[in-house]
């Protein structure tokens, strides 16, 4: 298996100060970093697996959302042939297309006046059909889209948050294509929109605090476990290391110490704590927590939790959290890309722990799978058919 060290830079006051006695007892130091302490990086096969899962998935909604974008939905075949590279595709257009029947009808027409026609792609009935089901599935969580939005800003540093960066990430939490046109004016009670989306200078402004939105998904595990067993639950994370991984002695006893810190909610004004503080760091833990948690996925790409570094007062070497505390999040380096996975949301390779708006997803790999077993069906009726042909030849030839 695949084994890689970490350096674990994290905050041991207790261990600090037994090294700063004993070398220099009247000196008085500050905590520091210990880097001399390591956890291994341990490969996990089934959530990897689970990123793997989705790749072709991903590739098509790509190439689905390029053709959606171009006036009037169509596109010409060589026009998308020649954006393979942008696309990640990784092979030839019209070899997809056979691969992934049902999405696009091919037809021919001209690109200017007086000119051969060529191929031509447009969206087919029954994309058609399963974008007319999205709209349907977003209209019905339109409700869970604004509290994931308010909970966004809410966590933020000063609860504003750049527009082109949100709409960016959309696709990890689920919003719809046109959120900031139609949805956040439709909540102005909620949102204010300053600045024009798109030339980098757009900020979305939370107008109103919402106490229902500001409970994260371990306060409100821990209410709910409160409520059934009539004993009051202490809200904290799960932490399960997974088979095969272990911790050394002094990170254990660091893991644990940690673990009895009060939860800090990431709601919570944190203006007076220290950034070095282990209080901090329960912080941090808990908003990529809680982002992770309003994702649709339960993980999210490590560079796009970069971006709202500032916003959310990340450190400089955030990511380290997530080998740190290796038994919240795993760190997958799966296709090259660092993404931060909630363990607790799955189980093996599955997620278990569904966003109602995983629906669209679902009904998109219907639609693939629709199409792929119709194209098998047309493959063995061609294959039989050349059976029964060369079949006919034999005999006629034996003749």
């Amino acid at each position: 298996m695949l084994l890689k060290i970490r350096t674990i830079c994290s905050y041991f006051p207790k261990l600090t100060q037994f090294v700063a006695s004993h070398t220099n007892p009247t000196l008085n130091i500050q905590a520091k970093p210990i880097s001399s302490l390591k956890v291994v990086w341990r490969k996990d096969q089934n959530l990897d697996q689970a990123i793997e899962k989705d790749k072709q998935f991903k590739l098509c909604s790509r190439v689905v959302k390029e053709v959606l974008n171009e006036p009037g939905q169509v596109i010409p075949l060589r026009y998308l042939e020649k954006r393979r590279e942008r696309l990640r595709l990784n092979v030839k257009t019209k070899t997809f297309l056979t691969q992934n029947p049902g999405l696009f009808d091919v037809y021919y027409d001209r690109i200017k006046p007086k000119t051969e026609p060529v191929q031509f792609l447009r969206v087919s009935n029954r994309l058609k059909l399963f974008l007319e089901e999205e709209e349907r599935i977003i209209t019905e969580n339109e409700a869970l889209i604004v509290s994931k939005l308010c909970k966004l800003l809410m966590m933020s540093k000063d609860r504003v948050l750049s527009a082109d960066k949100l709409v960016h990430v959309k696709r990890e939490f689920g919003f719809p294509n046109d959120f900031l046109v139609n949805l956040v004016p439709k909540y102005s009670q909620y949102f204010r929109l300053a600045g024009s989306p798109g030339e980098g200078k757009s900020f979305l402004e939370l107008v109103s605090w919402n106490p229902e939105f500001a409970k994260s998904v371990i306060e409100q595990r821990s209410e709910e476990e409160s409520r059934v067993t009539g004993i009051r639950a202490r809200p904290n994370f799960y932490y399960k290391l997974p088979p095969g991984f272990f911790l050394r002695k002094e990170m254990r006893e660091w893991v644990r110490d940690w673990m009895e810190l009060d939860y800090v909610s990431p709601y919570d004004d944190i203006s007076h704590l220290d950034q070095a503080s282990q209080e901090m760091e329960k912080r941090t833990v808990g908003v990529f927590h809680e982002l992770l948690s309003l994702s649709i996925h339960k993980r999210i790409p490590v560079p796009i939790l970069g971006k709202f570094s500032d916003e959310y007062r990340f450190s400089n070497a955030f990511s380290s959290v997530f080998t740190r505390h290796s038994g919240i999040f795993y760190m997958s380096l799966k296709g090259g890309i660092k993404t931060a996975v909630l363990r607790e949301a799955y189980k093996n390779d599955q997620l278990v722990d569904r966003d109602p708006l995983l629906e669209i997803k679902d009904k998109f790999v219907e639609l693939l799978e629709e199409g792929r077993r119709q194209r098998a069906e047309q493959l063995r009726l061609q294959r039989e058919e050349t059976e029964k042909d060369m079949e006919v030849m034999a005999i006629r030839m034996a003749e």
